[in-house]
């Protein structure tokens, strides 16, 4: 090989900002921000906007902390998998140890830093689900049990709670129902990606709950998850973070969320690889808006309560 070509092969499998940026799941992180800011601006509690400010910067740090640990540790699942083959470590652009090193470096600074900025129940809190995700999650039970992705939601339903306690110093009922939100969502959201991306789980031998006991029960199961989903969701309406948009939305999404379900639930494989999996992309593609919508309406009311709208 000549020394052009060497430079060239060794500059490829450099580094960028982007490589190192990319561990911290960016796409997660924005659900992370979003889901936390408004657990954050819903509290009754009123916060100065530069430490609403940095207390959304730290807990999305503290989830990109987790997301760095999470590549270093699933490195190997990772590099099999179609989906995950081109994240920073498989791809030979960052190395486990510096994935590691910048996930616990991320972890203590945003932990510490959430504390001193706001109070240590949300920082507590924050320490708790970084836990949660790299340790019980991503090391102990995604390995271990079909109910891995059930388990796991717990920790990417932590930020509004987060948001919250930062505000107010406390729990709530409102607080726990929105983490209810985000806990049930998960289960259905990922089990119909699961559907139409089972390969992966195989070659990486995952035990997804498509793989242990099959798609006929994973359909089951969306359903199941759906509507207790949808309890819940309606549940908030009536708490102090409940208002008329958030009602309307509720009612609107989890009733196009139940009939997905159910359509899910009538599907057998045949029809369902004839079509290229249509209905369980299109659910999926509309769980993606469940969430957003839902905090998003959430937000709203807010604004129009504080604005006197619904004085």
């Amino acid at each position: 090989m000549s020394d052009a070509s060497l430079h060239a092969s060794t500059q490829e499998n450099e580094a960028q900002f982007g490589d190192y940026f990319a561990l911290l799941k960016p796409r997660v992180m924005t659900l992370v921000v979003f889901t936390a800011f408004v657990g954050l601006l819903a509290a009754p509690a009123g916060v100065h906007p530069f430490i609403g400010f940095c207390a959304v910067l730290f807990i999305a740090v503290g989830g990109g902390a987790s997301g760095a640990l999470n590549m270093w540790y699933d490195s190997d699942i990772d590099a099999v998998m179609k989906r995950t083959a081109k994240r920073p470590i498989p791809a030979g652009k960052v190395t486990r140890d510096e994935a590691l090193a910048i996930g616990l470096t991320l972890s203590v600074f945003a932990v510490v830093f959430l504390g001193l900025a706001t109070n240590w129940v949300a920082a507590g809190l924050l320490a708790f689900t970084i836990f949660f995700y790299v340790v019980i999650y991503t090391m102990w039970l995604k390995r271990l049990t079909p109910q891995n992705i059930v388990i796991g939601g717990a920790a990417g339903a932590f930020p509004p709670m987060i948001g919250w306690a930062a505000a107010t110093g406390e729990i709530s009922t409102a607080s726990v129902l929105m983490f209810c939100l985000t806990f049930l969502w998960t289960p259905p959201h990922f089990w119909a990606l699961a559907l139409f991306v089972r390969m992966d789980y195989d070659n990486a031998t995952v035990p997804m709950l498509t793989v242990t006991h099959g798609r006929r029960a994973t359909r089951r199961h969306i359903l199941a998850y759906t509507v207790l989903l949808a309890v819940f969701a309606l549940g908030l309406a009536f708490t102090e973070v409940g208002g008329p948009i958030y009602l309307v939305t509720a009612l609107v999404l989890n009733l196009l969320f139940i009939k997905g379900a159910v359509q899910i639930l009538r599907r057998d494989e045949a029809h369902a690889e004839a079509d290229s999996y249509k209905v369980e992309k299109s659910f999926f593609k509309l769980s993606l808006l469940y969430l957003f919508a839902h905090f998003g309406s959430i937000l709203v009311d807010a604004g129009l309560d504080r604005l006197g709208v619904w004085a």
